[in-house]
């Protein structure tokens, strides 16, 4: 039996919806199904949540409350509510008394670069971006990978200095959390996957920094555990010693976009 797939692009309730008309040519009938289209989610309903605590916390609101933040009727507020859940932007339960609700990593990511734009457009772009944390003790992963050699030649050969066997973790600031978005938009350094013939090595992107008037390099594998505020830095020396650091000490990168933008 052959089968033509015929699509038609409606627009209703402010939602793209894709109606799919399957014509079975055999017998000439036609059978439709609806399947929605996921939209670019309501912000300002995101952030209003956020200002009322639902970023570290799990609130209790009803959607009736929820529409005296917003300035909407109650049934809007309560439909923006399930899209938000929908799009996976927040997690939602409901119970007798209203709603218990809480912001996922989806959403916090999607109101962070929200941030970040607002304060490209407000701020002017400052030379360096500047990351800050403090110094912590790693699983020792770094010291195993920068000795392999199919990193280690890449390292040597891209960011032109032979990385000491070991790397700098360090756990940025709540501050520097927004700001270390930034680094998917600055040109980087790949560094590629390869197989040494027993396992694969995934690849991974460096991005050229300074810290305290060393040259260095932040390491971002393309697979990683680690949480999203640790980065692992790369440098010729042993950071450790060379700015006699301990952990719990605090510590300035510095990533050079002028610098950036001569990478490929």
């Amino acid at each position: 039996m052959f089968f033509q797939k015929v699509y038609q692009l409606e627009f209703a309730i402010k939602r793209f919806i894709i109606t799919e008309y399957i014509i079975d040519t055999s017998e000439m009938r036609c059978v439709s199904k609806i399947r929605r289209v996921p939209t670019v989610p309501d912000i300002e309903y995101l952030k209003k949540l956020a200002l009322i605590g639902a970023v570290n916390k799990t609130i209790k609101v009803s959607s009736s409350e929820f529409q005296k933040h917003t300035g909407a009727s109650s049934k809007t507020a309560a439909r923006k509510l399930k899209q938000l859940e929908e799009e996976g932007l927040i997690e939602r339960k409901i119970v007798s008394s209203g709603q218990l609700i809480k912001m996922t990593e989806k959403g916090i990511e999607v109101l962070k670069n929200e941030y970040l734009d607002y304060n490209r457009i407000f701020s002017p772009e400052p030379e360096t971006l500047e990351l800050e944390g403090k110094v912590l003790t790693g699983l020792g992963e770094g010291q195993y990978y920068v000795n392999i050699p199919g990193y280690r030649k890449q390292f040597e050969e891209k960011l032109h200095f032979v990385p000491f066997p070991g790397t700098l973790n360090v756990q940025l600031s709540e501050g520097s959390l927004p700001l270390r978005s930034l680094l998917r938009e600055i040109p980087s350094t790949q560094v590629e996957g390869f197989n040494d013939g027993e396992r694969t090595f995934g690849g991974g992107k460096c991005y050229p920094v300074v810290v305290g008037g060393i040259d260095a390099a932040i390491v971002t594998p393309e697979r990683t555990h680690y949480p999203s505020d640790l980065i692992e830095i790369i440098a010729p020396v042993k950071l450790r010693d060379a700015l006699e650091l301990n952990d719990g000490d605090k510590i300035v990168i510095q990533v050079k976009k002028q610098d950036m933008e001569n990478q490929k």
